[in-house]
């Protein structure tokens, strides 16, 4: 494999990003502050290692002698890195939401919601990253499936949040988090189709 280090920073990356996006969606649903808190502050994590990699693509791309397989990867990589780290973002957003107190404003219904929404969008992420390590082309279809039901869940989301939760600020924020894991399962989506369109080089 070219380029393992990279490959190895990357993937540590994506597993940085899901365990904090799992870990916000405990933190709203059980109102827990110092799982949000900590998740806030692991974020510098992700801020540092994206830093990281993109300064050592943009030398490696400038300074060494590289095919023309190797310089479509490394452009590749450079789609990729940034794209997690707006998903860290993310499960940064949801966490602060969290500290807001939002659980209590949500219906059983709604909790089982995000909670699905969770599972589904997490099981998203670890086939984009599977997929990424592997080098596999084809996992974006199975994840161009269940972002299908991602759709679905944030309609049945919205719908029962309009009908439930009758007091402006609370509908407010907790619209912005439905929101949040939309796009959370769309960089998983927009993730698995670069992945695929990346040279191979083992």
């Amino acid at each position: 494999m070219a380029f393992p280090q990279l490959v190895k920073s990357v993937f540590e990356l994506y597993a940085l990003v899901g365990d904090a996006f799992v870990g916000s969606t405990e933190a709203l649903l059980y109102g827990d502050r110092m799982i949000a808190e900590k998740l806030i502050e692991r974020d510098q994590l992700v801020d540092n290692l994206y830093a990281e990699l993109d300064q050592e693509l943009a030398e490696r791309l400038s300074k060494v002698p590289l095919s023309a397989d190797e310089i479509s990867y490394l452009v590749g990589l450079m789609k990729i890195v940034p794209e997690l780290e707006r998903s860290g973002d993310l499960a940064e957003h949801i966490a602060q939401k969290s500290l807001l107190g939002l659980g209590p404003e949500m219906s059983p219904r709604l909790r089982g919601i995000v909670n699905q929404m969770s599972k589904t969008a997490a099981e998203m992420w670890r086939r984009s990253a599977e997929a990424f390590l592997n080098s596999n082309k084809e996992a974006h279809r199975v994840i161009d499936a269940l972002d299908d039901e991602i759709d679905e869940l944030n309609l049945a989301y919205y719908t029962e949040l309009a009908s439930s939760c009758k007091d402006v600020v609370p509908a407010i924020e907790l619209a912005l988090v439905g929101r949040f894991y939309e796009r959370f399962a769309d960089h998983a989506v927009n993730l698995a189709r670069t992945v695929a369109q990346l040279p191979d080089l083992r």
